[in-house]
């Protein structure tokens, strides 16, 4: 599982025990040890290693900066001191998770000495002064699975908001003029979430695979890899071509600082080099550089927020809702040309042409069933929301492609919701229930999460109690 690494920010009050809290905050750093969480420790702060001073808060901004944290633990030794830890919050701008260990009986006099639960109603509330947005851990003990689960989920939602802040996608020419619906505001991406684009005209990527083709090495483990892992069933010239198009894809994004790839994959590509880059994409996607079809800015963008929740755990893959199933009144087919990775495979894939053009260089596969995630980020007229829920594979009848029967609970919602928008026919699916992550992830990323199953408080209770596939 991917390492994230967490700023340690215990925190006390000078009224309550400051022993205990010192006992808590030390047992609370075994558990996280225990648990092989990568932390920052602000040990050396000060002699308790607990936050209550606004003298020490710069420092500690400098640290965990300086160690490139990427969330902030605050648990609450005791009842903590509120608005050190909003000012520190508000400073970072990073995801927040707000904990406390349950309190024990009180003693035989009525004394209590750190009252956390009480601490985390005032944080809470002084968090939302300051228009923090932040994540809260029901109150429990170390050694409950919720503890784990939670900071398990937490962890990964740290993963998505870096993802999401640091996102490139490499662009391979405009969009084909017919998909008017994968349009994208390039400028607004920017501005808004600090999502860039590089985009390439096709010649640049010709010129890249000649390039490859002509040093051979590269291009030759790549037909190899696919002759033993796939049923080839084009030309040895097409793989060849297919083989040269996933490596100056990879050298392309590497070239830009890409994590993921959009291609115009009609109709001016077969012009050029006589082949889908259907296998070519598939391939990539295997190896975690995630690219999609008919330059789908915001469905690239999906895909690196999916693998990111699932700690890049899991393969992704992009997918057309297609048609409802012909037997099951909450079926519908999943399905693409065969960009899908070789381990979403419940088979091994077939090279060979798609469904609706008759170039080589398309992958044929049914995908596993099982419970999955779908999900959808996409926007327009300046709102970005995120659409998203579970589904499960069902057996139905064979297509051509890559692709899956799924089951969700209320298709006609579902189908609503996509034809109403601002979502398209694109989506992009995981074997593993990442919704109670990318739900969280979305109050960070300033984007609206979107149910389609309307089930949020199932959501929010799931989010410590199931822990990331």
């Amino acid at each position: 599982m991917k390492k994230i690494k967490i700023g340690f920010l215990p925190t006390r009050r000078s009224i309550f025990s400051a022993p205990d809290a010192v006992k808590y905050a030390n047992l609370t750093r075994e558990r996280l040890r225990e648990l092989g969480v990568e932390f920052v420790d602000i040990v050396d702060v000060n002699k308790e290693g607990l936050f209550y001073d606004e003298g020490d808060r710069e420092r500690i901004q400098e640290k965990f900066r300086a160690e490139g944290v990427k969330g902030i633990f605050i648990p609450h030794c005791n009842f903590g001191t509120e608005y050190v830890c909003a000012r520190l919050a508000k400073e970072m701008g990073l995801p927040v998770l707000l904990w406390g260990p349950r309190d024990e009986r009180p003693d035989e006099n009525g004394v209590r000495l750190r009252d956390s639960q009480c601490g985390l109603f005032a944080t809470g509330k002084v968090l939302r002064r300051f228009r923090v947005p932040f994540t809260y851990m029901t109150n429990c003990r170390l050694e409950d699975p919720e503890f784990e689960r939670g900071m398990r989920n937490f962890l990964a939602v740290c993963n998505v908001v870096d993802v999401f802040r640091h996102t490139r996608i490499l662009q391979i020419a405009p969009r084909p003029f017919d998909f008017w619906s994968t349009m994208c505001n390039e400028g607004e991406l920017l501005e808004r979430f600090n999502i860039q684009l590089s985009p390439i005209p096709m010649p640049e990527l010709t010129a890249e695979m000649k390039r490859v083709m002509e040093e051979g090495c590269e291009a030759a483990k790549v037909v190899e890899y696919c002759n033993s892992n796939m049923c080839v069933k084009i030309k040895p010239e097409e793989l060849a071509n297919v083989a040269a198009l996933k490596v100056a894809m990879k050298n392309l994004a590497g070239k830009y600082g890409c994590n993921a790839i959009a291609i115009q994959c009609w109709n001016a590509l077969q012009g050029e080099i006589g082949i889908m880059p259907c296998a070519a994409n598939s391939l990539l996607n295997e190896e975690g550089i995630p690219v999609v079809c008919e330059t789908d800015i915001h469905g690239a963008i999906t895909a690196v927020l999916v693998e990111a929740a699932g700690m890049d755990e899991n393969r992704s893959f992009f997918a057309d809702w297609t048609v409802r199933h012909p037997d099951n009144e909450n079926g519908e087919l999943l399905q693409h040309c065969g960009p899908w990775p070789i381990s979403v495979a419940q088979e091994k894939p077939v090279i060979g042409y798609p469904l609706a053009f008759e170039h080589p260089g398309a992958v044929e596969a049914q995908a596993k069933l099982g419970e999955m995630t779908l999900a959808r980020f996409d926007g327009d007229n300046g709102e970005y929301s995120m659409l998203l829920g579970n589904a499960k594979g069902v057996e139905g009848p064979y297509t051509k492609g890559t692709y899956v029967w799924v089951e969700v609970k209320n298709l006609r919602r579902l189908e609503a919701r996509l034809v109403e928008g601002p979502y398209i026919h694109h989506c992009v699916g995981i074997h593993a229930d990442v919704v109670p992550v990318l739900y969280e992830a979305c109050k960070y990323m300033g984007v609206k999460a979107d149910l389609y199953d309307d089930n949020p408080e199932e959501v929010k209770e799931a989010f410590c109690q199931a822990g990331v596939l």
